[in-house]
């Protein structure tokens, strides 16, 4: 019998235990999805405290209102209008498949692919922020109004700002487009 040495005698084919500490990489991809949907859940919580459903707060003349509104359809109002049995269940099953299958392809992403990892954090942060408000109401809290005249971007919250903002560093990261710095 020998006495143990107090080294590590794991081999490259033995797996590393479950329980294994997160990578600091992967505690901040948690602190930042996290912070996107706290961030999301105050803002969308101060619009229907202070602002009433329809109405607009002026924040820069011919530019940009706070409007509470409620869309119970899918990105940029798509099927809001439209009324069908179990349309907040689908809408709600819809944006629970779209969060898994962007879940797993951040797990298929190498670790050098920084960019996309933001974008995609951003992503899932944004996309938890709406998944809460689709199952507690079944509609998403919007209130960012953006317009020029009599044209009117469509409303948004946070956690869309944050998705379309994910979206694009995983669009910039196919490109082929690095950050400084970058080793690939």
């Amino acid at each position: 019998m020998t006495e143990p040495t107090g080294m590590d005698t794991t081999t490259a084919t033995e797996p590393k235990s479950e329980h294994a500490p997160a990578r600091p990489r992967q505690a901040a991809t948690y602190v930042v999805a996290g912070a996107v949907v706290v961030a999301d859940q105050i803002a969308k919580a101060l619009v229907r405290w202070r602002i009433p459903l329809h109405d607009s707060v002026n924040v820069i003349p011919g530019l940009l209102d706070l409007t509470h509104v409620h869309n119970s359809g899918a990105a940029f109002g798509i099927l809001n209008a439209a009324n069908f049995p179990f349309k907040s269940v689908i809408m709600l099953a819809v944006a629970m498949a779209a969060f898994a299958a962007i879940a797993y392809y951040a797990t298929l992403l190498p670790e050098r692919d920084r960019l996309a990892r933001i974008g995609l954090t951003l992503v899932l942060g944004g996309a938890v922020g709406n998944l809460i408000d689709r199952a507690a109401t079944g509609y998403v809290v919007d209130f960012v109004d953006i317009y020029w005249g009599a044209w009117h971007f469509w409303a948004f919250n946070v956690a869309d700002a944050a998705i379309t903002t994910g979206a694009c560093l995983v669009l910039l990261d196919l490109l082929g487009v690095k950050p400084k710095g970058s080793d690939a």
